[in-house]
């Protein structure tokens, strides 16, 4: 996922770090089993504004935050940052419904990712 043809990463690529930054956070804070969690979180809605590119290969980092979380869903929030930069190059949300992995059916947050997830409302 190099640089497009217009010298930066094409738009489609910040909606692929939006998820990465969000499930890294949820993996590593121990919530979130992708191979076998019984709760999946599948996108329903996603959004992104763009003031400054990014290319390859510039280090990017991401800071999330929740904006809102329902009883099956949530809403995150996303900056994408050129690292070293204050000003975000890229801000934009998606919103995760939680559902049951086999009936794909919203299930209610489970508790452990509720705690997790409440460190980063705002």
């Amino acid at each position: 996922m190099d640089n497009d043809v217009y010298g930066h990463v094409n738009n489609v690529v910040y909606y692929s770090w939006f998820d990465t930054a969000v499930n890294a956070y949820l993996i590593e804070q121990g919530v979130l089993d992708i191979h076998a969690g019984q709760t999946i979180g599948l996108v329903i809605e996603t959004q992104c504004n763009y003031f400054a590119p990014l290319a390859f290969p510039q280090d990017v980092q991401a800071g999330i935050r929740v904006a809102h979380m329902g009883t099956s869903s949530v809403r995150y929030e996303v900056g994408l940052f050129a690292s070293g930069e204050e000003l975000c190059a890229a801000a934009g949300h998606f919103v995760h419904v939680y559902v049951d992995r086999e009936t794909r059916r919203p299930a209610a947050l489970p508790s452990a990712l509720r705690t997790v997830l409440e460190r980063l409302q705002c």
